[in-house]
């Protein structure tokens, strides 16, 4: 019995690690949208004087989130996974993630911002980013930094902070190919 629980311990643990793998895979081919989840930042919700073009105002990546997001681009480099082109949302964790990783300087794409409570105006936003995504035809990879709600409106799935979730258009929806979490 012992030995059961031992296998299924191990087996569950296993489960993330080959999914990341699975999804590294996938990188190194090109081709792919990647969206990825801002990196750990600090708080929870924003400041009552949030100001969008201020980032002092706003919800900022913790010293460990920068790690985090150091580390992100250090492994699409040793994994040789190519990015052609990056976009981000407005929110300055967003563009520090993708600054940081990436070390170059994201197109900012609004769409990517926090899904809309106005259910037309939601509507218009997620077809934005499904027309982009539907849209990219590179050999490299589209990697697009935005926040939770945003992916989950996408595909159903709630990612964590900088985690890397790997779609393809699908309908209405973006279908989930992989997935790389950034420990």
């Amino acid at each position: 019995m012992l030995r059961i629980v031992f296998a299924l311990v191990l087996m569950l643990g296993a489960g993330p690690a080959m999914a990341t793998e699975a999804g590294w895979a996938l990188l190194r081919e090109g081709g792919h949208v990647v969206l990825l989840r801002h990196v750990i930042s600090g708080g929870g919700a924003e400041p009552a004087n949030f100001d969008i073009e201020k980032c002092a105002t706003q919800r900022n990546l913790s010293e460990r989130g920068k790690q985090q997001a150091r580390k992100i681009g250090a492994l699409f480099a040793t994994r040789a996974a190519p990015i052609e082109r990056v976009l981000s949302s407005r929110w300055c964790r967003c563009l520090d993630t993708a600054r940081i990783a990436f070390e170059a300087e994201p197109e900012v794409f609004e769409p990517l911002d926090p899904v809309k409570t106005d259910e037309a105006a939601k509507a218009t936003q997620l077809k934005a980013i499904m027309d982009m995504a539907a849209g990219f035809a590179g050999s490299d990879n589209l990697v697009m930094v935005t926040h939770a709600d945003v992916v989950q409106a996408l595909t159903g799935v709630t990612p964590r902070e900088g985690e890397a979730v790997i779609v393809q258009p699908d309908g209405e929806r973006l279908r989930v190919l992989g997935r790389i979490v950034f420990n």
